[in-house]
């Protein structure tokens, strides 16, 4: 049996799919939730486990684990019997990861342009010109999910449920906020709907 995790994490982050995942694989851990507002992520004792001041955290017996898709793969292959990922076949877990590596790299980064501006530029114009574009990015970002990466089938990697359904799901929970209707990506819309159904995504707190 592996043993137990903490998970540090944030409500509205995308330490949501770290969550999903543990939920996924019924994985014992405990949930430290760290306060945005009161800046408890840039406090020196969360500083100690990560140094880059964000959530999501992972403390495993080994060592801190920090970014989403190395805590989801992590997840998957510690807890193989829930069959969070292709584990067997090479080249299919490979295109679950160009996957999250997409979400992680372009998505989320183009998404994180709304409201953390202030990362990639001071001049205030500069930012507001970074903001102005969030709408499209956001948009031919999933434009590219709808027709390149999702198909017919049920979840992103086919038929098999796998960590990259519950990474897309809060993703495209942002789309609103970044003034991108879902429903002009049928495919992905229905696949939220989908996870709406799941007990992981119900018991997020």
């Amino acid at each position: 049996m592996a043993t137990p995790l903490t998970l540090y994490y944030a409500a509205g982050t995308c330490a949501q799919v770290v969550l999903i995942a543990l939920y996924e694989a019924d994985a014992q851990f405990t949930l430290k939730t760290l306060s945005f507002s009161d800046h408890e992520q840039r406090s020196p004792e969360y500083l100690t486990l990560n140094p880059k001041g964000r959530v999501p955290a992972l403390v495993t017996e080994r060592g801190v684990l920090t970014e989403v898709p190395a805590l989801l793969l992590y997840v998957a292959q510690t807890y193989p019997q829930a069959a969070l990922a292709p584990l067997d076949d090479a080249f299919a877990l490979a295109q679950m990861q160009d996957f999250n590596a997409y979400l992680a790299s372009t998505v989320h980064v183009a998404h994180a342009h709304r409201m953390r501006a202030s990362r990639w530029a001071d001049d205030e114009a500069a930012q507001a010109a970074m903001r102005a574009k969030v709408q499209q990015n956001m948009y031919e970002c999933f434009s590219v999910i709808e027709k390149h990466y999702l198909g017919d089938k049920p979840w992103v990697m086919g038929e098999q449920f796998t960590v990259a359904d519950g990474y897309l799901y809060i993703l495209a929970s942002w789309l609103k906020g970044d003034g991108v209707d879902i429903a002009d990506f049928p495919r992905v819309a229905a696949h939220s709907e989908r996870m709406r159904a799941r007990a992981s995504v119900q018991k997020l707190p």
